[in-house]
């Protein structure tokens, strides 16, 4: 897979790996801003990097960044238990925008903030059966490649939308996750986020529509999608590009 070949390539090159706390932080800030922006959260690094006000988008961004900075400590209860780092991902970041007794709880109720439009969502009922089923997918062994596994987490979350607020961020965690947890990209130095940027809010969607609808070749669009946005995000952290 192409986008494997990516990011084995920025894992093997020596100024990458002499490099490698440097652009593991540097990956947390690129893929925080990013993220954030896919909910229409945008801001410029220099801004990110200065501190951020309370306003509705400076709370916004700053959750984004809590919960990518998160993500290495979460790896490996991650492993055992996906649906725990989930609702501590939502507990540290939904602070402002839920109320204290939904932090870290899927919601109950159809409401949900859906900034990418993405349709409405499943049911509290569904969510909760899907997600206990994502779970058994993420700790059960199987020979299906990590990225196929990551883009099956990232999927089902932005589908199911597990939580009023903040789920798009904690879906796009999950990629970063399961490609640490299966040892694609252990030290996160990628970034898939600025792949998704780059492909764009428009696509971004389609492809989520896609996979939603359940269809063969929505899924396999989608499969594409994200082993697209893995493999830029691997090439555009390379020190020399």
């Amino acid at each position: 897979m192409a986008s494997r070949s990516e990011v084995d390539a920025l894992l093997w090159d020596r100024a990458v790996r002499a490099r490698a706390t440097e652009l593991a932080a540097a990956s947390v800030m690129h893929g925080a801003r990013d993220s954030a922006a896919l909910e229409g959260a945008e801001v410029t690094l220099d801004a990110l990097q200065g501190g951020l006000d309370d306003s509705p988008l400076g709370r916004a961004v700053s959750a984004s960044l809590a919960i990518t900075s998160a993500v290495p400590a979460q790896v490996e209860t991650w492993k055992k238990a996906p649906l725990q780092v989930l609702a501590y991902l939502h507990g540290i970041a939904a602070h402002g925008f839920e109320e204290d007794g939904g932090l870290g709880r899927p919601r109950s109720a159809d409401d949900v903030i859906d900034p990418l439009h993405i349709g409405p969502p499943p049911s509290p009922s569904e969510v909760s059966n899907r997600l206990v089923a994502l779970a058994e997918v993420l700790t059960r062994p199987t020979e299906a490649p990590a990225i196929v596994v990551a883009a099956i987490a990232h999927g089902e979350l932005l589908a199911l939308r597990p939580f009023r607020w903040g789920s798009g961020l904690i879906a796009r965690a999950s990629l970063r996750l399961v490609l640490a947890s299966r040892g694609v990209d252990p030290d996160l130095l990628s970034c898939p986020e600025s792949g998704m940027v780059s492909l764009g809010r428009t696509s971004y969607v389609a492809a989520v529509r896609g996979y939603q609808s359940g269809e063969p070749e929505g899924v396999a669009e989608w499969l594409r999608w994200n082993a697209t946005v893995i493999g830029f995000g691997a090439s555009a952290e390379a020190p020399h590009r």
